[in-house]
């Protein structure tokens, strides 16, 4: 079965994004910027079991985004607020900016429904 990540240190394994997202042991914690290529910017994510942190692209989240695509980047700027060079900020970004899509992803991880993975197993056993 294909995978859609896998905790480097207790090895637990997540099948789907959905699984993951749902799981009330992940934690979105920041967001590494890559300036060149948004995709490839990281996600940074505490794994509450076993204490450590997994990093996952942002392209792997891309298609939540339902909000515009800008073009140019602000960063840097007089309206610029920062929020993409300071790796723990989580706050939703106003401007528009080519980076916005990447704050909006991280505004719906953090409404992500928690503990579903807990509940339908419990209900199985």
């Amino acid at each position: 079965m294909k995978t859609f990540k896998k905790c480097s240190c207790c090895k637990y394994t997540w099948y789907t994004r959905d699984e993951f997202l749902q799981d009330a042991s992940i934690d979105l914690i920041g967001y590494q910027a890559n300036f060149c290529n948004l995709e490839l910017g990281l996600f940074l994510f505490n794994h509450l079991t076993c204490e450590s942190t997994i990093a996952i692209s942002a392209g792997f989240f891309k298609e939540l985004n339902d909000g515009p695509v800008f073009t140019e980047r602000l960063t840097g700027t007089e309206v610029c607020q920062g929020f993409c060079l300071d790796m723990d900020a989580l706050d939703h970004c106003e401007n528009q900016c080519e980076c916005v899509w990447v704050r909006d992803i991280m505004q719906v991880i953090r409404a992500w429904p928690k503990g579903m993975q807990q509940l339908a197993k419990a209900a199985q056993g």
